[in-house]
């Protein structure tokens, strides 16, 4: 399957789909590069990481979604890896139809905002 770079946005919205709802693990040989290169302190580089089982009660819920040029941007709702869930913007870099590289910024979701406003809400 190829993807032009207007594309990127797209084939991140598969993959996270097919990974982390559909819990679909041979969906990381379809869409994340072999050498994929981790940020996130937690995880080490490849996929190996992400072919564990999820842990009971996970949920993962995507909300907006941009990308410019070969990075793509995530808004998401991970449930059931923190006591609380965590809102995150995932953010990937594609290349040649494969997620090459991944940074996230994750935060406690927080129920009372000043603004009144929820910090997450799925598109």
């Amino acid at each position: 399957m190829e993807f032009e770079m207007s594309n990127n946005s797209d084939l991140v919205r598969e993959a996270l789909t097919a990974l982390f709802i559909n819990r679909d693990v041979s969906a990381l040989d379809r869409y994340w590069a072999s050498d994929y290169v981790q940020h996130n302190p937690q995880m080490g580089d490849g996929t190996d990481g992400l072919r564990g089982e999820l842990p009971e009660g996970f949920k993962y819920e995507m909300g907006a979604i941009a990308g410019e040029g070969d990075l793509v941007f995530v808004h998401g709702r991970y449930t059931g890896f923190a006591p609380t869930p965590l809102i995150a913007v995932d953010i990937f870099r594609v290349v040649d139809g494969k997620l090459v590289e991944h940074w996230d910024v994750l935060q406690p979701e927080e129920q009372q905002t000043a603004s009144g406003r929820p910090m997450f809400e799925p598109r």
